[in-house]
């Protein structure tokens, strides 16, 4: 038996639930490539993404996912032999890392913790390190991200930045947004980003298939000398006058139209408004997971409160089955809940609250989280889900 009938919840941290108006936008005939209406599409586009970023910097669309849009961001501004610090947050800087390695590039890793956010000092401290080594500094970038899917943790970029300008080195900071823009604040001139890249499929509401770069003038001048340059990615092909080289080749037609329509959703909320939802239905959910975590074995993967992010809760369920609930939650109710990947397989569900999503489909999701707690016999404290309703009835009043 079950009571699954109805529209399933997608409570996954990437790909996300996709607006009815997005999927409207893209239910349309193609287009004849060269013509105006598409070329004003992509200046708008190319506009607007960069606004979301907030930079003056140039923005670049891929026909990629994330993963396409970090080579692009390393092959524009760096060469074979050149060295680059990955700040352990979790799994995806050092994955990103990884990728540099096997494209010739030199990676130290700047050891950090799957619970715990990237410490600043910690980054000053090597950075002053290798301004003093023998020959003179050799980091050319710094890379981290600015939510960590795997680990829930949300590093804190403009206090990095502030720490490689203490150091006084000019590495170049770049930062992977793809699980927090369109979520919260990315104030990348502010925040002296020089690279900054993201992904359709989550906050920015689009299904897979685009991905995102902005740069800024620095990462632009060390683009003039990167020796991993080649023609899909590179910027320099991409600002070419033709219209198709804005993409490399064929423009994706049908996922532009979505994204135009999903960031005229973003921008007619509110961007403000959007990261506000976004902190109320996080904190939302971490209300019901402190209620939870009374019963001594559901927990925070995320120690310091502070550094719990506002996309994704991944939650330890300490020697139960997360797959067993898991499978509960979407057997039985028609919520998909999302995986522990990385050092948290088989240890953590996961818990995203980004994108299009509302305070229904939060407190379902919650809710039928605490069924399937109950259903299985795992310990927790009960109410965790009221404690939810309580935190929004608070802090959206009448």
């Amino acid at each position: 038996m079950s009571v699954r009938a109805g529209r399933e919840f997608l409570a996954i941290p990437g790909p996300t639930t996709v607006p009815d108006e997005v999927l409207r936008a893209m239910h349309r005939p193609a287009v004849e490539i060269y013509s105006g209406p598409l070329l004003a599409l992509t200046e708008g586009l190319m506009r607007d993404v960069a606004r979301v970023f907030n930079t003056r910097g140039h923005a670049y669309i891929y026909s990629a996912n994330g993963h396409g849009a970090w080579e692009a961001a390393l092959t524009n501004v760096l060469s074979r032999g050149d060295r680059v610090l990955a700040l352990e947050s979790g799994r995806f800087a050092v994955s990103w890392g990884e990728h540099a390695r096997r494209m010739g590039v030199e990676v130290e890793v700047l050891k950090g913790d799957m619970r715990r956010a990237v410490r600043p000092a910690e980054v000053e401290a090597r950075l002053r390190a290798d301004r003093k080594s023998p020959g003179g500094s050799t980091i050319k970038a710094v890379l981290v991200v600015q939510i960590d899917t795997a680990s829930g943790v949300v590093n804190d970029i403009a206090a990095i930045g502030q720490a490689i300008r203490a150091a006084g080195h000019d590495a170049l900071l770049m930062v992977d947004a793809v699980a927090s823009l369109g979520c919260m604040p990315f104030d990348m001139d502010d925040w002296g980003v020089d690279v900054a890249m993201s992904g359709s499929q989550k906050g920015l509401m689009t299904p897979p298939g685009l991905s995102f770069v902005a740069a800024n003038d620095r990462a632009r001048e060390a683009h003039r000398t990167a020796g991993l340059r080649t023609p899909y990615w590179d910027w320099t092909e991409r600002e070419a006058k033709e219209h198709y080289k804005k993409y490399a080749g064929t423009p994706p037609e049908h996922l532009l139209y979505g994204l135009r329509q999903a960031l005229d959703l973003l921008f007619e909320e509110g961007l403000p408004n959007v990261f506000r939802r976004h902190q109320l239905l996080a904190e939302a959910v971490r209300r019901a997971v402190g209620v939870w975590a009374e019963g001594q074995v559901i927990g925070f993967n995320v120690i310091e409160p502070a550094e719990r992010c506002d996309t994704v809760t991944p939650v330890l369920a300490n020697g139960h089955d997360p797959d067993a609930l898991r499978a509960y939650c979407d057997d039985k109710c028609g919520v998909v809940l999302g995986h522990g990947i990385g050092e948290l397989s088989g240890k953590a569900f996961r818990i995203a609250h980004m994108g299009h999503v509302n305070a229904p489909m939060i407190l379902g999701t919650l809710s039928v989280i605490e069924m399937a707690l109950g259903a299985l016999r795992i310990p927790h404290g009960r109410g965790g889900a009221q404690a939810a309703i309580n935190w929004l009835g608070d802090q959206v009043p009448a």
